[in-house]
């Protein structure tokens, strides 16, 4: 994980939310950058390079990535809203700083939505069935072009291409 080259990107203002996050909860930092490396491994292995588009592998990117914060910080926290609400945060704010378009944006914070709300049924579960519980999700999975359409599917992750 290359942070140091990420944070040397940033902006005044994007270091100043960052550090604000940072400082608010410092001891959900490690668990949260372990989940996110575990994150890119299982997406690696699974896709290549295909998660970082944004087609299906993607939606399956962000719904992980949000379950595994949340069990990471639910480790430490032993609250489920608390972990839930940090993931949000995280992952909310990475969209923020991220040079995404509207609609990306949009698909991204639906799926890390979802990934939260799986949480819930995935608490305590192993990494295997995480990725099986995701996966099988990924099946009912819609393709969408435009925002109108990421709201109508609450219960389902999108994505905009194959």
């Amino acid at each position: 994980m290359k942070i140091w080259s990420l944070i040397k990107k940033f902006n005044f203002w994007q270091l100043f939310k960052v550090a604000g996050l940072v400082l608010k909860k410092p001891q959900y930092i490690f668990p949260t950058l372990r989940a996110t490396k575990k994150t890119l491994v299982i997406c690696d292995s699974l896709y290549g390079q295909n998660h970082h588009k944004n087609g299906k592998a993607n939606a399956f990117r962000h719904a992980i990535w949000n379950v595994l914060i949340c069990q990471n910080v639910f480790k430490i926290s032993k609250d489920e809203i608390k972990a839930i609400t940090w993931s949000d945060k995280v992952t909310t704010l990475h969209e923020k700083l991220a040079p995404n378009g509207d609609v990306p944006k949009a698909m991204d914070l639906h799926n890390n939505q979802l990934g939260r709300r799986y949480f819930r049924i995935l608490k305590i579960a192993t990494e295997c069935e995480v990725i099986a519980f995701i996966e099988e999700k990924l099946q009912q999975a819609k393709l969408v072009i435009g925002i109108e359409e990421i709201t109508s599917f609450s219960e389902d992750l999108v994505y905009l291409s194959e």
